[in-house]
């Protein structure tokens, strides 16, 4: 009686490692989209940390940068996921490529001492932010830049006295320098 050995392969293990995505899909711009692109994540138990909709260049075309945590197997299952909803046009993880991140925050503030509204303006020149509305004590600042340097301004402006925060998701899209070093790369 011979044996016959069989040989099993096996994939190598990804990184268990759990960090931030950043998830682009451009999706067709129908009704309902976005609640199957949502339903997804849910379905799934995946919480999404971060998500913006918005129109592309392209007709009839909407970009959606989506920020979820989650290690290299889980983002893997999204975007195959991802890519077989009937709408969706291209999904791309972008958090390994070189890209800029922004985030915009507007932030109610309370100001109703001079000394006050002197280091509020001060605050607002430093993080190059603006003032979009004054009443007789409060600013509205408006705040555009990274993660970081929002969170580092609201901080600052805590210990006057925060009245509300409204927040966009990040958005996010590849340098094109970067992008023109790979293709030249590709091509050498």
């Amino acid at each position: 009686m011979s044996e016959t050995l069989s040989t099993v392969k096996i994939r190598p293990e990804t990184k268990t490692e759990i960090r931030k995505h950043v998830i682009i899909v451009r999706v067709l711009h129908n009704f309902g989209v976005l609640t199957r692109i949502t339903s997804l994540f849910a379905g799934r138990g995946y919480n999404i940390e971060s998500l913006t909709v918005g129109k592309t260049n392209e007709p009839n075309i909407a970009r959606i940068t989506i920020v979820v945590e989650g290690d290299e197997r889980i983002i893997e299952q999204i975007i195959k996921q991802l890519r077989k909803l009937i709408e969706t046009v291209r999904v791309r993880d972008i958090t390994t490529v070189p890209h800029i991140e922004r985030e915009l925050s507007l932030i109610k503030v309370h100001a109703g001492e001079d000394r006050a509204r002197d280091e509020i303006m001060r605050l607002v020149n430093i993080f190059r932010a603006k003032v979009v509305d004054v009443y007789t004590d409060t600013y509205t600042v408006e705040i555009t830049g990274d993660r970081e340097k929002i969170e580092a301004f609201i901080d600052l402006l805590r210990p006057f006295g925060i009245k509300d925060i409204a927040r966009t998701g990040l958005l996010a899209i590849t340098r094109e320098s970067a992008k023109r070093k790979l293709e030249e790369r590709k091509v050498e």
